[in-house]
């Protein structure tokens, strides 16, 4: 089978590679693609919005199975425009990706389905979101409606704080007019936060293993958010029985609400959790593998992905449940180094050195994103521009192997967090906090 892969980021990369050692596949194709995916894979100069012309492609080169990485084209529609054309494409229609394109519907979905969140209001003008900021007494989130890039969650310790992000999103639309028309504003909440992603398939979900994220530009959690520093999985908080809870009062009821709305969840469903002291609370929904979360995921997993997505889009996943997912028995741990200035602005086409020698390193892998190649040589392309993941027998151990790796890339103005995982090692969160 031929596949594509839809996107240019650190996931795609994950995604390229993780397909291309299924023994069922012969080709794999990235659409866009980067410097990395042209080295695990073929890249296609195709955006990735760029229906008509992926669908074309796929139908020229008898693509057997898309799967889509980003959000946007999934908001847009891609699958539904693939499956018009009868072609296999893996990710949820346009309307049940929703579900991360708009947090106003996530957040009544919730609501109307009794799956725990942060209490909210909807706001559409910004006056009537001053006036009700004035009036709380409590730390809030202020969340732009649409797609931001990840950036458009603004985490506000004062009332000051809330009142300029309104200004920021609804009156400058820094994240664009559309995603700013409609804002949220929720209750902070306070606890762990912790990724649950799981493929759903008609009335099957299987729970992959936990993640945890770490959306902060800079160590010990401060800065501007992002779309994300690094991860590690597993996470080590989650028992058996919080997963258990997680699957019967979060992902269950979101997946039957969906059905009951007549728009039927295929695909990945990522819940961005607060695991507070009365339980697990959902920040957010995505609907496709979180980015930088599949690149330790998929560093872990040992049976075959294209046996996975196939399930989920012919929608027999229960027999992939019931035969069982083997994962490597060691942590993994992803930092992402990114360009100096990123989330704002930064520069591109930095020279980047040092990737071949780590190459070299058993039980490390390095995930493009924001690079591309011109003359031989691999520059930088965007703000996160690579994920440095290894394997450990243990999460120190993991973290030492991806940091050693780290330190042998250059490229200018390269910076990075350095406490990814660490808090884990330091002080395992063993129950919630009071």
């Amino acid at each position: 089978m031929k596949v594509l892969v839809i996107g240019k980021g650190g996931r795609e990369h994950a995604l390229v590679w993780k397909l291309r050692q299924s023994p069922r596949v012969t080709r794999v194709f990235c659409a866009p693609g980067n410097a990395g995916t042209e080295i695990d894979g073929e890249n296609v100069a195709i955006d990735a919005n760029d229906f008509d012309r992926l669908i074309r492609f796929a139908k020229k080169e008898e693509i057997g199975l898309t799967v889509v990485g980003p959000e946007e084209p999934l908001v847009k529609g891609i699958v539904d425009a693939f499956e018009k054309e009868n072609l296999r494409i893996f990710g949820p229609s346009r309307q049940a990706a929703q579900l991360e394109g708009s947090k106003v519907f996530a957040k009544q979905l919730m609501r109307n389905a009794d799956v725990p969140t942060a209490e909210f209001r909807v706001f559409d003008h910004p006056a009537a979101a001053r006036h009700y900021i004035e009036t709380r007494d409590y730390p809030l989130v202020v969340k732009a409606d649409g797609l931001a890039a990840g950036k458009g969650v603004l985490v506000c310790s004062t009332q000051e704080e809330a009142l300029a992000a309104v200004d920021r999103i609804m009156v400058r639309e820094e994240f664009g007019a559309q995603a700013g028309r409609q804002i949220v504003v929720e209750k902070r909440l306070f606890g762990y936060e912790l990724s649950i992603l799981a493929l759903v398939s008609g009335r099957t979900i299987l729970t992959l293993p936990p993640t945890q994220d770490h959306k902060p530009a800079f160590d010990n959690d401060e800065g501007p958010n992002t779309g994300g520093m690094g991860a590690y999985c597993p996470a080590p908080m989650p028992s058996p029985e919080l997963i258990e809870e997680i699957e019967r009062d979060i992902l269950i009821p979101t997946v039957h609400a969906m059905k009951r709305a007549r728009m039927p969840f295929r695909g990945v469903l990522y819940a961005g959790l607060m695991i507070t002291n009365q339980g697990p609370r959902v920040l957010e929904f995505n609907c496709r593998f979180g980015d930088p979360e599949a690149q330790p995921l998929l560093m872990r997993l040992k049976t075959d992905l294209l046996d996975l997505l196939d399930a989920v889009v012919d929608n027999r996943l229960e027999t992939q449940v019931e035969s069982g997912v083997e994962w490597d028995s060691r942590p993994s741990v992803c930092v992402v180094m990114a360009s100096g200035g990123y989330p704002g602005p930064y520069s591109k086409g930095e020279v980047i050195s040092g990737l071949d020698d780590v190459a070299e390193l058993p039980d490390v892998k390095v995930f493009h994103a924001g690079t591309i190649r011109k003359n031989n040589l691999i520059l930088t392309d965007g703000g996160r521009v690579l994920g440095v993941t290894a394997l450990g027998d243990n999460l120190a151990q993991a973290r030492r192997k991806a940091y050693d790796a780290v330190e042998r890339i250059r490229f200018s103005g390269a910076f990075w967090r350095r406490d990814i995982g660490l808090k884990a090692i330091l002080s395992p969160p063993s129950s919630p906090p009071n």
